[in-house]
Protein backbone atom coordinates (compact mmCIF):
# COMPACT_ATOMS: atom_id res chain seq x y z
CA UNK A 1 0.00 0.00 0.00
CA UNK A 2 1.33 3.39 -0.99
CA UNK A 3 0.02 6.45 0.83
CA UNK A 4 0.06 10.07 -0.28
CA UNK A 5 -0.85 12.74 2.27
CA UNK A 6 -1.91 16.25 1.31
CA UNK A 7 -3.91 19.23 2.46
CA UNK A 8 -1.65 20.89 5.00
CA UNK A 9 -1.15 24.63 5.14
CA UNK A 10 -1.23 27.77 7.23
CA UNK A 11 -4.42 28.72 9.01
CA UNK A 12 -5.39 31.08 11.80
CA UNK A 13 -6.49 29.79 15.17
CA UNK A 14 -10.13 28.79 15.07
CA UNK A 15 -9.93 27.91 11.41
CA UNK A 16 -10.27 24.60 9.60
CA UNK A 17 -8.25 22.36 7.32
CA UNK A 18 -8.93 19.00 5.72
CA UNK A 19 -6.11 16.55 5.23
CA UNK A 20 -6.30 13.73 2.71
CA UNK A 21 -4.46 10.43 2.54
CA UNK A 22 -4.85 8.67 -0.78
CA UNK A 23 -4.01 4.98 -0.91
CA UNK A 24 -2.94 2.95 -3.90
CA UNK A 25 -2.05 -0.65 -4.35
CA UNK A 26 -3.88 -3.45 -2.63
CA UNK A 27 -7.40 -3.32 -1.31
CA UNK A 28 -7.88 -1.74 2.09
CA UNK A 29 -10.24 -4.40 3.36
CA UNK A 30 -9.40 -5.28 6.97
CA UNK A 31 -7.07 -2.30 7.27
CA UNK A 32 -6.95 0.48 9.81
CA UNK A 33 -5.89 3.93 8.73
CA UNK A 34 -4.45 6.41 11.16
CA UNK A 35 -3.28 9.99 11.43
CA UNK A 36 -0.34 11.00 13.57
CA UNK A 37 1.53 14.24 14.13
CA UNK A 38 4.96 15.28 15.21
CA UNK A 39 6.66 18.47 16.31
CA UNK A 40 10.43 18.85 16.47
CA UNK A 41 11.94 17.29 19.54
CA UNK A 42 8.87 15.23 20.39
CA UNK A 43 7.69 11.76 19.57
CA UNK A 44 5.14 11.18 16.86
CA UNK A 45 1.75 11.11 18.54
CA UNK A 46 -1.52 9.47 17.65
CA UNK A 47 -4.33 11.71 16.44
CA UNK A 48 -7.11 9.53 15.03
CA UNK A 49 -7.78 6.20 13.36
CA UNK A 50 -10.55 4.51 11.43
CA UNK A 51 -11.36 0.90 10.70
CA UNK A 52 -11.79 0.66 6.94
CA UNK A 53 -14.43 -2.04 6.98
CA UNK A 54 -16.89 -0.86 9.60
CA UNK A 55 -15.94 2.79 9.88
CA UNK A 56 -15.37 2.75 13.61
CA UNK A 57 -13.16 5.58 14.80
CA UNK A 58 -10.92 6.47 17.69
CA UNK A 59 -9.46 9.83 18.69
CA UNK A 60 -6.82 11.23 20.93
CA UNK A 61 -8.35 13.22 23.78
CA UNK A 62 -6.61 16.36 22.58
CA UNK A 63 -8.57 16.42 19.32
CA UNK A 64 -11.85 14.79 20.30
CA UNK A 65 -14.78 16.95 19.31
CA UNK A 66 -12.69 19.05 16.94
CA UNK A 67 -11.27 16.56 14.43
CA UNK A 68 -13.17 14.00 12.38
CA UNK A 69 -11.66 11.09 10.51
CA UNK A 70 -13.58 9.59 7.62
CA UNK A 71 -13.02 7.47 4.54
CA UNK A 72 -14.17 7.31 0.96
CA UNK A 73 -14.16 3.73 -0.24
CA UNK A 74 -14.42 4.57 -3.92
CA UNK A 75 -11.49 6.97 -3.78
CA UNK A 76 -9.50 4.85 -1.29
CA UNK A 77 -8.89 8.02 0.64
CA UNK A 78 -8.97 8.85 4.32
CA UNK A 79 -9.70 12.38 5.46
CA UNK A 80 -8.98 14.29 8.62
CA UNK A 81 -11.28 17.26 9.01
CA UNK A 82 -9.74 19.61 11.53
CA UNK A 83 -11.93 22.33 13.00
CA UNK A 84 -11.37 24.87 15.76
CA UNK A 85 -7.67 24.61 15.21
CA UNK A 86 -5.30 25.75 17.93
CA UNK A 87 -1.65 26.80 17.75
CA UNK A 88 -0.75 23.61 19.60
CA UNK A 89 -2.09 21.62 16.64
CA UNK A 90 0.87 22.88 14.64
CA UNK A 91 2.85 19.84 13.50
CA UNK A 92 3.77 17.66 10.58
CA UNK A 93 0.88 15.25 10.07
CA UNK A 94 1.43 11.71 8.80
CA UNK A 95 -0.96 9.00 7.69
CA UNK A 96 -0.39 5.32 8.13
CA UNK A 97 -2.07 2.02 7.33
CA UNK A 98 -2.17 -1.19 9.31
CA UNK A 99 -3.31 -4.58 8.06
CA UNK A 100 -5.42 -5.44 11.07
CA UNK A 101 -8.99 -5.04 12.26
CA UNK A 102 -7.80 -3.73 15.62
CA UNK A 103 -7.20 -0.02 16.04
CA UNK A 104 -3.99 0.76 17.90
CA UNK A 105 -2.32 4.05 18.66
CA UNK A 106 1.36 3.27 18.22
CA UNK A 107 3.03 4.58 15.08
CA UNK A 108 5.35 1.57 14.99
CA UNK A 109 2.33 -0.63 14.24
CA UNK A 110 1.47 1.20 11.03
CA UNK A 111 3.83 -0.39 8.55
CA UNK A 112 2.55 1.49 5.52
CA UNK A 113 3.35 5.17 5.85
CA UNK A 114 2.82 8.32 3.87
CA UNK A 115 5.01 11.39 3.79
CA UNK A 116 4.16 14.23 6.13
CA UNK A 117 2.18 17.36 5.44
CA UNK A 118 2.81 20.51 7.45
CA UNK A 119 0.00 22.14 9.39
CA UNK A 120 0.71 25.53 10.92
CA UNK A 121 -1.83 27.30 13.09
CA UNK A 122 -1.11 30.93 13.85
CA UNK A 123 -2.40 32.67 16.96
Amino acid sequence: VQLQASGGGLVQAGGSLRLSCAASGRTLSNYNMGWFRQVPGKEREFVAAINWNVGSTYYADSVKGRFTISRDNAKKTVYLQMNSLKPEDTAVYYCGARNSAVIVTGWKNYVFRGQGTQVTVSS
